[in-house]
């Protein structure tokens, strides 16, 4: 097993990796406040959809509300560390995910503080995280009443300010005309892909209609398993792949 020198073990000691899973608010359209109902339809307007799409709000929101933090929330947040003692190196993973989100979120947060006290500082990394998954959390947060963690209060810094990892942006080579999706590049980079069993599309009706929070949080750790081995491909790891190890 490979040994890294000691700027890259610094590296990886602050690194956390994370990946989080999101649903419409509601699961019906009829469920949703009236002032929600009425800026999504204000939304709508903005979105590109067919006329035929337009005319069912309510199919548009069940199959789309979750990405935007004003009308979804966040059921899982997965997130990985990249461990190593001596010559071995495991992922170690862990969920918190939970229909309360507000308690998933406390919870999240807490940790992330811990973290960053133990380990003098902490940087995310994630696939597409700086335009989804970071700013994602940080809106849900506020609307529960919760506290940033101060690595997570970056509102308006330059971008060159925000330390934070990519994979999407390190693929890029600053070229941004192209979105290339994790499971592409796990592909072309030879790591195991995480959609072995659902893939983003599905996670609100496995939520809504089966209630399977369980399968989506299986869903959630192996992106994030995935997303690390390919964090670590990106930065030139040549030995084999670390184990996973649930904590």
């Amino acid at each position: 097993m490979q040994t890294l020198g000691n700027t890259e073990r610094l590296h990886f000691h602050k690194i956390l990796i994370i990946d989080i899973e999101t649903v419409p608010v509601q699961g019906n359209w009829e469920d949703l406040d009236e002032g929600l109902k009425a800026h999504w339809l204000q939304k709508m307007n903005f979105l590109k959809m067919s006329d035929e799409d337009r005319a069912d709000p309510g199919r548009i929101f069940k199959d789309r509300a979750g990405i935007y933090a004003e009308f979804g929330k966040i059921i899982c947040i997965g997130i990985g560390f990249i461990h190593q003692h001596k010559n071995d190196t495991v992922i170690r993973l862990k969920a918190f995910s939970s229909d309360d989100e507000a308690k998933l979120l406390s919870d999240f947060a807490s940790l992330v503080n811990l973290f960053e006290r133990q380990n003098g500082g902490l940087s995310f990394c994630g696939h597409n995280i700086k335009e989804f998954d970071i700013p994602y959390v940080c809106r849900r947060l506020l609307i529960n009443g919760i506290d940033l963690p101060s690595c997570m209060d970056i509102a308006g810094l330059k971008p060159w300010q925000v330390n934070h990892q990519d994979t999407l942006e390190l693929w890029r080579f600053g070229d941004y005309k192209n979105y290339t999706s994790l499971d592409l590049m796990a592909q072309i980079l030879n790591v195991p892909s995480s959609k072995t069993d659902i893939d983003g599309s599905q996670v609100a009706c496995t939520y809504w209609d089966e209630n399977d929070l369980e399968r989506i949080t299986k869903y959630c750790l192996r992106d994030v398993y995935t997303t690390a081995l390919v964090y670590m491909k990106l930065k030139g790891w040549k030995s084999d792949l670390p184990q996973a190890v649930f904590v």
